[in-house]
């Protein structure tokens, strides 16, 4: 079982959902998935899990844990999704009634949020120091590293941060100093990358025909794994609302390999 320490204090359901929308601002996000309360639990709030992703594995473990709330990045519901409740959607949703609790879910604006957002938290693992965003959202970031080093290097620091090999196209030996990053599926975002002028561009996913881009481009391609660069928002969520309301807090990896 996981434990916790015991919280400082209780928030009402609904006032940590207002919070959490004047933090995270989802309405300026044109995405593809609700954000905010997805699913109503108890009314008190005390302690709370966060995760990459609502799979039934993490909210098991949340029950186990005893916690009021789950705290995710992918949650439920996307877009063109098959919208009847039967089979494994069916489990997952009775989980969170059966239990009361609460579920949260923030992905676009998890990602792009200045100082909490996985493009933030991971582009400070890897020593990038930003210049800005680009393309619709300014989903994608730019920034160079203080000092350039070689692609070998520098695959090598992904995987320090992210605790997984990535998989890279490009030559070991290019010097690397101008990175665009996105975390999760965001490959298709790599030609746009490549107009930037930077070395390296660096995401989650890759897809057939990015293999070829980076190639002839030059531009070094890094996939770092969708799960993998999606982990730290979440985290850095889930500390500084346990900072800000003292509640009880635990970040539990329910691990994907893509």
């Amino acid at each position: 079982m996981v434990h916790f320490e015991e919280p400082q204090s209780d928030i009402k359901r609904h006032h940590l959902a207002r919070e959490l929308d004047e933090l995270l601002e989802p309405g300026r996000c044109k995405d593809y998935c609700p954000n905010g309360l997805v699913l109503e639990g108890r009314a008190e709030i005390g302690t709370r899990v966060t995760g990459v992703t609502a799979s039934l594995a993490l909210r098991h473990a949340t029950v186990e844990a005893r916690a009021d709330a789950l705290f995710v990045h992918h949650g439920w519901f996307w877009r063109d999704e098959e919208g009847r409740i039967t089979g494994a959607r069916r489990e997952r949703i009775a989980n969170g009634l059966v239990n009361d609790l609460n579920l949260y879910a923030f992905h676009l604006p998890l990602d792009v949020h200045s100082e909490l957002g996985d493009n933030a938290q991971i582009g400070r693992r890897l020593g990038l120091l930003e210049e800005g965003g680009s393309g619709e959202q300014d989903l994608v970031c730019r920034g160079r590293l203080a000092s350039s080093v070689t692609l070998a290097e520098f695959t090598q620091r992904t995987q320090a941060a992210l605790g997984r090999a990535p998989l890279v196209i490009g030559d070991a030996a290019r010097r690397i100093e101008r990175v665009a990053w996105c975390t999760g599926a965001a490959q298709g975002f790599f030609e746009q990358a490549v107009a930037l002028g930077v070395d390296a561009y660096v995401t989650g996913e890759i897809s057939e025909q990015h293999a070829h881009l980076g190639r002839e481009s030059g531009v070094a391609f890094i996939a770092a794994g969708h799960h993998a660069t999606g982990r730290f928002g979440a985290q850095a969520l889930g500390a500084h609302l346990a900072e800000r309301f003292g509640l009880a807090h635990r970040y539990i990896e329910a691990d994907n390999p893509v």
